[in-house]
């Protein structure tokens, strides 16, 4: 009796944990710059998280592992998936421990029959009641984001907008309306199965490519189950914009602007370049930190990827700024 009581529980954990991915790399639906975006807007740096945020805005999680980080890193954490050591790009969602026992709940034979009944019993016609759980989960996490060392400061500052801008939106929005609860939860399942990834140990057999190909379409489930909760991603999405801060030797500072539940977003990234290539600074530390707490066990895989080099240290390159 328990299982089924937690298990809605653990579906909505993830769901925002995806929005926030999701929001956290910034997708995109331009291919290009438009006039309407910021200074600097058509810079290698801009471009570089653009790329990122055409892969997420298409699905395709794959592809946008591959680019996320130089080929090296990438090797070695496809190793550490297979292996049970890591779930990177999964690593960073808030809860991503939950991910796979999340997949299984929604994938068992009789998912909807025991979601759809907790969800009765839990949340039907509890509006309010959900809306102040919500604000009150955003303000915790506000100052769990501060306090945590594992965060940079543009993540803290980031998160911070977005956990307001979806406290906002979860006062109003319908998350206790019965019928609503229902579908979604029909959906999701159907979704999660079709993944054919029903828990951590699916997750380690198929690999972090065909995981991340199989959740694609999984992701593209949630959008539409949030946008019918009044969580339009794609309009976010459609009003994101981007410019260049700074670029100084192999580090830059890029713009980000989108609206997000009624609320516009501010935000800065921080990218550095590797091998001519632009990646974004808090994925390069992520994996770094990641491959040393979880080094490669096979022999001839050194587990020590080259961090990124340290702003502290001179750049040949005078500073330009987005125009």
């Amino acid at each position: 009796m328990s299982a089924p009581r937690r298990s809605p529980r653990l579906a909505r954990i993830a769901v925002a944990g995806l929005l926030l991915l999701l929001v956290a790399v910034l997708v995109a639906c331009r291919r290009g710059p438009s006039a309407d975006d910021l200074p600097g807007a058509s810079s290698e740096p801009a471009g570089a998280v653009r790329q990122l945020a055409g892969h997420v805005q298409r699905n395709d999680l794959q592809a946008f592992a591959r680019d996320a980080l130089p080929a090296e890193e990438y090797t070695l954490l496809a190793h550490a998936w297979s292996d049970g050591r890591s779930r990177w790009p999964l690593t960073e969602l808030p809860l991503d421990e939950r991910i796979g026992p999340m997949l299984a709940a929604l994938s068992a034979p009789d998912a909807e029959q025991k979601l759809r009944r907790s969800f009765d019993a839990q949340f039907a016609g509890q509006d309010k009641a959900l809306g102040d759980a919500a604000r009150t989960v955003a303000l915790f996490g506000s100052q769990y984001v501060k306090t945590q060392g594992e965060y940079s400061d543009e993540e803290r500052a980031h998160y911070a907008q977005v956990l307001a801008a979806l406290a906002g939106w979860a006062g109003t929005a319908p998350l206790g309306e019965r019928k609503r609860g229902h579908a979604a939860i029909d959906q999701l399942a159907e979704a999660a199965r079709a993944t054919g990834l029903n828990g951590d140990d699916a997750l380690a057999a198929a690999g972090m490519e065909d995981s991340l190909r199989r959740l694609g379409p999984f992701a593209a489930t949630l959008k539409s189950v949030l946008a019918g909760y009044g969580l339009d991603l794609d309009h976010s999405l459609s009003h994101l914009r981007i410019g260049l801060v700074e670029e100084r030797g192999d580090h830059a500072t890029v713009r980000i602007h989108y609206p997000l539940a009624g609320t516009e977003i501010d935000t800065t990234v921080s990218l550095t370049r590797r091998g001519g290539r632009w990646y974004l600074s808090d994925y390069l530390e992520h994996a770094a930190t990641m491959l040393r707490e979880a080094p490669a066990a096979e022999p001839g895989i050194d587990p020590t990827p080259p961090g990124p080099a340290d702003p502290a240290e001179p750049h040949p390159a005078e500073p330009t700024a987005g125009r």
